[in-house]
Formats: C-alpha cells, structure tokens, sequence
C-alpha cells in the first residue's frame, strides 16, 4: 500500500506537470532563455525554509511602475511645449530579520533623439533621504544598485563621521542601505536591519513631447517559491516536476522494453533449440562478457545524445543480456508441459505457442523483477547526468545535481540544491521497491513460509 501510494503521487505530479507546463515551455525556462528569470534571486533558499529558521529571511519585493501597484505612483507634468516632470515613488515595507541579497533597478524609456535624465533618492524609515545616482537613460537599461561601489564608499563616511569608527567588516550596498546606523554596525555578527517603510524617490525629466519613462526595482530576499532557485536565478521548481515524468517513463519504458525483448529471445532459444539456440545463447554470452557501463559513457561522450535516443541506446545493449539466461531455463521446462504438446497436435504455429503459451505462463513471476528493475534505470539517467552525459536540455533531476556539483552548491552551503532531487530520486526507489517485493511474495508462493 505505501508503494503504491508513492508511485500514484508520483503519477499524479507527472500528469499535473505535463497538462500545466508543456515539455517544450519547460525547455525554455530552463535554458533560462531572453532573462526570464531576472526577477528571481541568485541561489535562494525555499520559502518554507522560514517556518524552521531563528530569524525569518526576505522574500523577493519587485515594484514596477508600469503596472498598478500598492505603493507606487507615478506623476508627469508637462512644462514648456515638450519638456515634462516625472516623479515616481517606489514604497515597500521590510520587515525581514536579514538583508536582501541583491537590489537592481531596471528602466525602459520612450525618446526619439534626447534621453530622459533621473535622480534616484533612497529614503529609510527613520526618514533619513540620500542620492543614489544620476542617470542618462537608454530604451533599456539597469542600474546595478548592489554594484555601486561609491555607495558603499559614502555609507563608511557617514559611519565614521557618526560613530566615529568605522566597521570592521566588508560593507555590501544592502547593509548600505538596510541597516541601522548604530553601534550595532561595527561588527558583523550584530548588524542588523532596519524595519519599516523604505521608500525610493526617483525625479526625472522628459525632454520630448511623447517621452515616456517606467522603473522596475527589485529588492532581491533569500528566498523564493517552493524549491529554492539555482545560480542562475532559475526556479528548481520546473525541473523538480518535470524530472518526474521524465523519470518514470525513462525507468518503466526501459525495465518493461528491456523484460519483453530478452522474453522473445529467451523463448524463441527454447522453442527452436538447434542452431537457433547456439547463436543467440553466444550472442548473449557475448554481450555480458561486454562492460555496460563503459561502453554507455563512451557513445554518451561521442555522440551526446538526448535523453529518448539514449533510452534506445540502453535497450540495444541490455536486450541480451543476463535475463535471457534466466528466461531460457524456466522455458525449457515449460516446454515439456502437456498443454505445449496438446497446442502442437492440433497444429498451432511456433509464433503461437510462444506468444500464446509459452511467455503468458511466466508473466506473474516476471512482473515482481520487472517492477523492481524500474529504479535500476532511473538511478542510471541520473547517473549519466551527473557526470555531465545526460540530455544537455531536459530538466531532470540528475542535471539539477549535475549543475549543483558544478556550481559548488555544497562548498557554498545549498544543501536543498542537492537535497531536493536526491529526496525525490529515493522516494521513486521505494515506492517500486515496496511494490515490486509485495509482489513478489503475492507471485511467488514460497516467499510466504519466509
């Protein structure tokens, strides 16, 4: 009951991913294609993450003016024959025990030949207003505010002529323009942030009739969705779900085309016998002699192959492998049963006896490994991803490690970037491996005296 249970969760997120997010929209996010995951912190922790934490982290806050937003607003006054004013109030609350990881304000702007000019000001709760930076504007455009080393360079003088010392730590633009401005700055391990209303103040002029301006700012948290993001902004969450179907119609498509092949082989040694017995009991004999493993790496390594032409490729080379052995014996002596020799009197065809008598009598006691060999083929996708050998565009679980391994996520401390699908790679396991040995012992009587 627990396996099944698992398997239908699991069947249930495949069917749920598939009608919601199509493969090929999948694709596209992954390859994080035209910045679409701009918005999205870099290397976040989940958002439940805060139910468990001492201190809750921030969560992402993007106000944008050229939606309609609680606490933003935007003014033009138009002056002259084509000059105008524009005044843009970006309001927020932070209440978060930590800082934000990144703050980037983005702009895009309507001019024929004379750019828009703004002043961006930053004003805390306390009240305390100070400018940030002057811009010229192109149609698009950043200002990197977390980059912006004069900031840093301005926030040590202030400091220093408040305090009289300054900190003895590295200052980053977010303690800049979060943190107290108190005794508590000069150490790391006390700094913390000021909660309340922050507000960003951005003064500007249009020097053109039909000049337009809007602002995006996004104050970055450390933590995002239900998976956490990757380095490279992405949300885990769209491989996370799509690993799933990927996963299961990898591993039960291989286990089940794998298990009917060396069948057909098996019993069409055993029927035939003669010469058609020799070559394929040293083809098989063959085969297993052959590494599997590395002889898979090296087409992976020549020809980088996608994950179904490597399904196929997987097939090929286990087609003859140790199960037509194990086939073979038990067909031999089905072979002797006097339902064969009835089916040969009355004239039925070798194709028949084999499909029709001879692989339905095995099937109960084939089905028990064959459930069970389903994990063996999902573990193995992972594995070649994470050696960096897997489809290079599907989002599996074995490239989220893959890309873990390579971007340092456990040296760096993001241990969900790991956690997350190495968790969902053995819950799969289990599930097949308590269905597949509950029936084994429903197959195979002599497992219950056991």
């Amino acid at each position: 009951m627990a396996g099944i249970a698992i398997i239908l969760i699991l069947v249930g997120i495949s069917i749920y991913t598939i009608t919601t997010i199509p493969y090929e929209r999948a694709i596209y996010l992954w390859q994080a294609g035209k910045g679409i995951w701009l918005d999205n912190p870099r290397n976040a922790l989940p958002s439940w993450m805060n139910l468990f934490l001492p201190k809750k982290l921030p969560e992402t806050i993007i106000l944008d003016t050229a939606e309609k937003q609680r606490g933003v607003t935007k003014i033009v006054v138009p002056f002259g024959k084509t000059m105008s004013k524009v005044i843009m109030e970006l309001t927020f609350n932070y209440n978060y025990d930590d800082f934000p990881s990144e703050i980037n304000l983005f702009y895009s702007s309507k001019f024929t030949s004379t750019p828009p000019q703004l002043t961006v000001y930053w004003v805390k709760p306390n009240g305390e207003k100070f400018k940030l930076k002057d811009l010229t504007l192109s149609e698009k455009g950043a200002y990197y505010i977390s980059n912006d080393e004069e900031l840093v360079k301005m926030f040590i003088n202030r400091i220093r002529e408040k305090l009289g010392e300054e900190p003895e730590y590295g200052i980053t633009t977010e303690i800049a323009l979060f943190a107290k401005e108190d005794k508590s700055i000069l150490k790391k391990e006390t700094v913390s942030p000021l909660k309340g209303k922050y507000r960003m103040a951005i003064e500007g002029m249009l020097f053109e009739k039909d000049s337009d301006v809007n602002v995006k700012l996004v104050v970055y948290g450390k933590v995002h969705g239900m998976a956490g993001t990757d380095h490279l902004r992405r949300d885990l969450m769209i491989a996370l779900l799509w690993g799933t179907p990927i996963a299961l119609s990898f591993g039960m498509t291989a286990a089940l085309s794998i298990a009917v092949l060396q069948m057909i082989i098996a019993a069409t040694s055993a029927w035939f016998g003669g010469r058609v017995d020799f070559i394929l009991q040293r083809l098989t004999e063959i085969n297993m002699t052959l590494p599997f493993l590395p002889i898979l790496i090296m087409i992976a390594v020549f020809y980088k192959l996608n994950i179904w032409t490597m399904l196929l490729v997987i097939v090929a080379l286990s087609i003859f492998g140790s199960g037509v052995k194990t086939y073979r014996a038990v067909f031999l002596q089905v072979k002797e049963f006097p339902y064969i020799d009835a089916a040969r009197s009355y004239g039925a065809s070798g194709l028949r006896i084999i499909f029709l008598y001879i692989i339905p009598k095995i099937l109960p006691t084939i089905i028990p490994s064959l459930v069970l060999s389903v994990p063996d083929f999902v573990f193995l996708e992972a594995a070649l991803a994470i050696l960096g050998l897997g489809d290079p565009v599907a989002p599996t679980w074995g490239k989220i490690i893959d890309d873990a391994f390579s971007a340092g996520a456990l040296y760096k401390g993001y241990f969900y970037w790991v956690l997350e699908p190495s968790f969902l790679l053995i819950l799969t396991a289990l599930g097949f491996a308590l269905l597949g040995l509950s029936l084994d012992k429903i197959f195979n009587p002599r497992l219950k005296e056991v």
